[in-house]
């Protein structure tokens, strides 16, 4: 399989927090949703394979090729995002297509307005228009994402894309993710971060599970749903199931958790059910279980 970036033991060491060693695979074609807690280090690893931020050892490797992040052909292919000011705060959207067509030969005026409409902001050319400063997050978000999108790039590095927008907002960025992988028929890819998996569960083929600096799972989430089960049962068998679970959250009448798919015939014996669990509640199991573990 193709990889649109193959992570090769990149660590990043800070005073109070380090990251990695970490290896991981971002697949050509696919939306890859890199999932943590806040300060699991998923801002970190983006900012290191966007050049944001230097490394302190291992390497990254894009499109099976390059490996030198500040080269002028890896920037023209990848489009970059982050969660904050990711431009002055005193541009309009009219500033923002000037130096984003001045910056990127591959930037196209006519789909960032196309794109402004679609998130429902204001004309980039209209006479007047509100500085940045005055838009709500929800609504800076959508603007750094239809500017990033009106690019012709092969990848999409994303730092919490959905973080600041409502649900209808959500739904469309997943539309434009699918519209995004589409055009080039499997040789597009984006890697997005989240800590709230929910309203982008539509949208993600891939999952890269983070905590505290290390991946602790990652693979294609059909692939995880059939490694996984969800397990509910009485409260009165909790007790007897938990050994056979990853993770279990316990009430006055019945239990819910994560188990490996091999122990449900175990788990079935305690008059449990089983069943495929969302993405979410996934996420929820394999994250509490690295919390409980201090991964």
């Amino acid at each position: 399989m193709k990889n649109a970036i193959e992570i090769k033991g990149i660590k990043k060491k800070y005073k109070d927090f380090t990251l990695g060693e970490i290896h991981a695979e971002i697949p050509c074609g696919f939306a890859t949703a890199l999932i943590g807690a806040n300060g699991a280090g998923k801002t970190t690893l983006i900012d290191v394979l966007c050049g944001v931020t230097g490394k302190t050892s291992g390497e990254a490797v894009y499109f099976g090729e390059l490996t030198e992040i500040d080269s002028d052909t890896l920037r023209n292919k990848i489009g970059y995002c982050s969660s904050a000011n990711f431009f002055p705060m005193d541009w309009t959207l009219k500033i923002i297509a000037n130096s984003m067509e001045l910056g990127f030969d591959n930037f196209d005026r006519t789909k960032f307005a196309e794109l402004c409409r679609r998130f429902k902001l204001d004309e980039p050319t209209a006479k007047k228009q509100k500085k940045l400063i005055k838009l709500s997050d929800g609504n800076k978000m959508r603007t750094y994402l239809a500017a990033v999108l009106a690019r012709d790039t092969e990848l999409l590095v994303l730092d919490e894309p959905g973080s600041s927008l409502d649900p209808l907002a959500r739904d469309l960025l997943c539309d434009l993710f699918r519209e995004y992988l589409s055009e080039r028929d499997g040789e597009r890819s984006i890697l997005f971060s989240t800590h709230n998996i929910a309203d982008m569960e539509n949208a993600t083929d891939y999952a890269i599970f983070m905590a505290n600096g290390q991946v602790i799972e990652q693979g294609f989430v059909e692939d995880l749903k059939e490694k996984y089960i969800l397990v509910h049962g009485d409260s009165e068998n909790a007790d007897k199931a938990k050994p056979f679970m990853l993770s279990c959250t316990v009430n006055k009448t019945s239990f819910e958790g994560i188990a490996f798919a091999e122990n449900a015939d175990m788990l079935r014996a305690f008059d449990t059910a089983t069943e495929v669990p969302t993405l979410q509640q996934l996420s929820v199991g394999i994250l509490r279980k690295a919390e409980e573990d201090g991964e």
